[in-house]
């Protein structure tokens, strides 16, 4: 120690050490911080969608890197190195964000994400089979966006076409058959028959017909029957009928049209009707007048071939004249061998069954008188209804 009063030049000295080491330690210090800092910051380059930018980053991963940018990724997109990779100064991060490709392929839709950059790129790594010559809804070197593309893909089909007598084998991407006809310069007619339907699909192997079809048409005149309108007459007897109005036959012309397919006659069948001369209905009145009471013969019955007036009954005798003429031509005796006879054209079995046999054993061989007593008889039970010729009353 140092006597009292006096001055203690060590302690002078050691004190101004201990400031100066004091002094140096936080120059020291402060540079081995800067020194830290330094070594944490590094330099980024990165490349987001082709975008190139640098940034300096304290982090020590990719995932830090890209959330100091402010970038968000997903599982949808790519990021080289990954998000969990270290990094240095210098390090380079590329980004792609995923995008959606929706696609169709002869028909088939699909949704697929992709990072390629174009439809080309896309296809190949999607492995979608896309053939040389397919048609594609898009260029296939058209950039895919953020915003995603929908895109159609169509293969050539291998078809085969029938037409105008030959068969062909074609491949297209065209998308129906009428498509492919209309690229391949076949035409078709507003009455040729295309099978299958031309909006049917292109599908390989498809077998297509087209057939030609021709139409020909004619007129023919031809007659139009004449309908008969029946209307009761009081003053005609029941079992009698008179013609009013004679029926007229009209005309009509008729179309027919032939269907010819590949020179083939197909069938016919008509198309057309147009009445030019109408036709005139039949009237024929119906006699509703009750018949008149017809008196049995008296006495004995007269032999064959008797001429006398016994037992003969003229009522209706002009009637009987008319149906004659109609029948025979008014010829009493007629026998032409065809089973019927006299004026009236009695059959044997007719004749007898009225008791015709009083007068003749057949019709031909009475008289006149006998032959209407006889049919007079007929009347009584059955009308006009066995006379053909009963229009003729």
């Amino acid at each position: 120690m140092s006597p009292a009063g006096s001055i203690n030049v060590w302690s002078i000295v050691f004190t101004s050490l201990r400031t100066r080491i004091a002094a140096g330690g936080v120059a020291v210090a402060l540079a081995a911080l800067g020194a830290t800092a330094a070594s944490l910051d590094k330099a980024v380059a990165l490349s987001v969608e082709g975008q190139q930018s640098t940034t300096h980053v304290f982090g020590s991963t990719v995932a830090d890197a890209l959330a100091k940018e402010g970038i968000t990724v997903t599982d949808r997109d790519l990021v080289v190195p990954a998000l969990d990779q270290p990094i240095s100064d210098g390090t380079e991060i590329l980004v792609r964000f995923g995008r959606k490709l929706t696609v169709t392929v002869d028909g088939q839709t699909g949704e697929y994400w992709t990072t390629a950059g174009t439809v080309d790129e896309a296809l190949s790594a999607l492995g979608i089979r896309a053939h040389d010559n397919a048609a594609l809804s898009v260029s296939r070197s058209a950039v895919l966006g953020r915003e995603g593309l929908a895109l159609s893909v169509t293969n050539p089909r291998g078809v085969t076409i029938a037409a105008d007598g030959a068969t062909r084998t074609e491949s297209s991407t065209a998308a129906t058959v009428g498509a492919l006809l209309s690229a391949l310069g076949v035409t078709v007619g507003p009455l040729d028959r295309v099978n299958p339907a031309p909006d049917t699909a292109l599908t390989e192997g498809l077998a297509i017909a087209v057939a030609r079809v021709e139409q020909r048409t004619w007129t023919e005149t031809q007659p139009v029957a004449f309908a008969t309108t029946r209307k009761d007459d009081a003053t005609l007897t029941k079992g009698t009928t008179k013609v009013a109005t004679a029926g007229v036959a009209g005309q009509q012309a008729v179309t027919y049209t032939e269907t010819w397919v590949d020179g083939v006659l197909e069938g016919t069948a008509v198309t057309g009707t147009q009445v030019t001369k109408p036709a005139v209905d039949k009237v024929l009145l119906v006699g509703t007048k009750p018949a008149p009471v017809v008196t049995g013969a008296s006495g004995s019955a007269p032999s064959a071939g008797n001429t006398s007036g016994a037992g003969l009954n003229l009522a209706n005798a002009a009637m009987w004249d008319r149906i004659a003429q109609c029948e025979s031509g008014g010829r009493w005796n007629i026998n032409t061998g065809n089973g019927y006879y006299g004026g009236l054209q009695f059959n044997s079995a007719t004749w007898l069954s009225v008791g015709g046999g009083d007068f003749a054993p057949r019709a031909d061989l009475a008289t006149r008188e006998q032959q209407i007593t006889v049919a007079n008889r007929l009347y009584a039970q059955r009308g006009l209804q066995p006379w053909t010729c009963a229009w003729a009353a």
